[in-house]
């Protein structure tokens, strides 16, 4: 699959029409006004990430951070809410459904740094030009995944969808694997398309209703090597928790 560049299609008609865009670095920044070198300044951040310790495989291949806001895309605003914990029902993810799940929150110079909330508001603001909404309850996900005790699985409960009304996979980063392909499939049908992320900032966005995603296991190439993404959830609904209506 190629991404765009700034000089195809929006992602907004690519979502429209086939569920998922693919947007290369470039495209996300003209597209979405993005401050990648403000974004860059953060990339260290992903090297405090705290140990997962709810994988119930067995792993010891995650480290990530969770923080939640809620967006009124009308208003250009963009509010941090109280610390909370990440939860999903058993029928979006088999694996860790049913579990609540507190990740230690994302550092407070990341989530005021200007160039992220810009990040958070313009996906959001896109996502509401396909589906008009008061308020967005956003999910935000630091995720690494390494290769120091073997292969990293990115989606360790396998295809997937997540739940929720979008979805952003941010690449941030990636050293030293093989692997990590990411595979997009209609939820209703058998067509689908696998590509590789691999430049920082390049980032895919999905209509989570309309299709499933996963990312297929890293290897080491010689040296313990890692992946680096940002993954964005918004919902209409509230966030999801035991009591909430499902998407």
């Amino acid at each position: 699959m190629t991404p765009m560049t700034p000089d195809g299609p929006g992602p907004r008609v690519q979502l429209a029409e086939a569920g998922y865009a693919l947007l290369t670095a470039a495209a996300a920044r003209a597209t979405l006004q993005l401050d990648l070198a403000g974004l860059d300044a953060l990339r260290a951040s992903w090297e405090r990430l705290p140990r997962d310790a709810y994988l119930r495989d067995g792993g010891n291949y995650r480290a990530r951070r969770h923080s939640c806001f809620v967006q009124t895309p009308a208003a250009g605003l963009l509010e941090a809410v109280p610390h909370r914990p990440h939860w999903q029902p058993t029928s979006y993810n088999a694996l860790h459904g049913g579990l609540t799940r507190w990740f230690e929150p994302v550092e407070p110079a990341v989530t005021s740094a200007p160039a992220w909330r810009q990040l958070l508001r313009s996906i959001g603001e896109l996502f509401a030009q396909l589906r008009a909404v008061p308020r967005w309850f956003i999910e935000a996900h630091q995720f690494r995944i390494d290769t120091a005790s073997g292969i990293g699985r990115p989606t360790p409960e396998g295809a997937h969808r997540d739940g929720v009304d979008f979805v952003a996979v941010v690449l941030v980063g990636r050293r030293n694997i093989s692997g990590g392909e990411t595979r997009v499939f209609d939820a209703r049908g058998a067509s689908g398309v696998r590509f590789t992320m691999q430049e920082p900032w390049s980032m895919l966005l999905m209509d989570d209703a309309r299709v499933i995603h996963e990312t297929t296991p890293i290897q080491s190439q010689g040296k313990d090597g890692v992946r680096d993404t940002l993954v964005l959830t918004y919902r209409e609904r509230g966030f999801q928790a035991p009591d909430t209506p499902p998407a």
